[in-house]
């Protein structure tokens, strides 16, 4: 009989790996929501400074142009790219590169809206050709792929002198990776991502071009009213200054607020891409001399920085059928959990078996180096017991 192996004598101090909601920033705690407008209107000039400071900390950490325009929108990351798409596409034919879960949702909304879309797709762990994009098309891409672990080395595939406009779905990259502004007219991100704020808030920085877009064409098809941008043909310019389509939390909005202070309290941008970097070497070291675990992001440019997906390549474990393999990862990911050294680290549900291990800012490097033995430990154990029910 073969002896289980023995556990790691170290832990993670946090164990929260999960890929959204994300992990809070060091030292939080809710002492952190003390300065929160609560039972004020957030259309009370107190509540209404709340969220401007919001977007003005934003742009201040991000870099973003003095001539773009953010705002605050209902429903996290996936209504601020709707509100785009809704809102702005329909003009010209549409470009749109999908390679994991959310890409291929803009794919359905694209059906949905009989948009004359051209889809460039790759199986998990790669990309799509990005250079397929047509100058004259707008674009639709996801900047990092939370659920495949793969994001877009750069953005010298989208033309400086495009006559369309590109909408980047950038929820799991923006505060870790590097954006081309001068290539993005529509950004989106949410709260809940890479700083680790709370869900339901999403973001929406446009560009001169999204805004001229937005002035100039009318799409023949009802937008609902937390889409609405547009007042009397021109953009209401009051989303960008804080007053919200529909109402926020102003409790959440605290927390974001707290997460911007201390981002630029290490250092701002600069040190919050180091921070994620660091976190991924401390994966790629180990992936590096483990012969049972392999990036699913098949090519090194491209793997992700935040959301890590890693798959079993060991061929104890490659030789079963699907379902046992996906059954393999789900324990390896419940094996963890129970041990109290990874929460939430299994791959997303329509994503291939394996793990997936959350690097953003927020995360310390020093809590992904002590969960790389017990990812060891849990596949060993594992195997062990496939071993004695052969």
């Amino acid at each position: 009989m073969t002896t289980p192996p023995a556990k790691p004598a170290l832990r993670p101090a946090d164990p929260r790996f999960s890929s959204g909601p994300t992990k809070k920033r060091p030292g939080w705690t809710t002492d952190a929501l003390n300065g929160a407008v609560l039972g004020r209107s957030h259309r009370a000039k107190v509540g209404k400074a709340k969220l401007k400071e919001a977007i003005d900390r934003t742009r201040a950490i991000l870099g973003v142009p003095a001539d773009f325009k953010i705002g605050i929108v209902p429903a996290s990351d996936t209504g601020a790219v709707e509100m785009a798409m809704w809102t702005m596409l329909g003009a010209r034919p549409v470009d749109i590169f999908a390679w994991e879960s959310f890409g291929e949702e803009w794919v359905t909304d694209a059906k949905q809206l009989k948009l004359d879309a051209k889809v460039h797709t790759a199986p998990y762990g790669a990309l799509p050709d990005l250079n397929a994009a047509r100058k004259d098309a707008d674009i639709i891409f996801t900047q990092n792929g939370t659920t495949s672990g793969v994001r877009v080395p750069n953005f010298d595939w989208i033309a400086a002198d495009r006559e369309g406009i590109t909408i980047n779905d950038a929820t799991s990259a923006v505060f870790a990776q590097a954006i081309d502004w001068s290539k993005c007219d529509v950004t989106t991100f949410s709260w809940q991502k890479v700083l680790g704020g709370e869900a339901a808030h999403g973001m929406l920085i446009l560009s001169t071009r999204a805004i001229a877009r937005l002035e100039s064409y009318t799409p023949d098809r009802a937008i609902p009213k937390i889409f609405r941008l547009t007042k009397k043909g021109k953009v209401d310019l009051e989303i960008f200054e804080g007053s919200t389509i529909n109402t926020p939390s102003l409790l959440a909005t605290e927390d974001y607020l707290d997460a911007l202070k201390w981002a630029e309290s290490i250092g701002g941008l600069e040190a919050l891409h180091a921070r994620a970097d660091a976190n991924t070497k401390a994966i790629a070291d180990w992936v590096a001399v483990t012969p049972w675990v392999d990036f699913l992001a098949s090519d090194p440019a491209t793997r992700s920085n935040t959301s890590v997906c890693i798959k079993v390549v060991d061929p104890r474990v490659t030789s079963l059928n699907d379902d046992a393999q996906a059954e393999f990862a789900k324990k390896l990911s419940a094996l963890l959990e129970k041990e109290g050294v990874a929460f939430d680290a299994a791959s997303y549900r329509s994503a291939p078996p394996g793990l997936r291990i959350w690097c953003g800012a927020t995360v310390d490097a020093s809590d992904v180096a002590a969960l790389t033995p017990w990812l060891d430990w849990a596949f060993a154990t594992l195997v062990t017991d496939l071993a004695q029910a052969a």
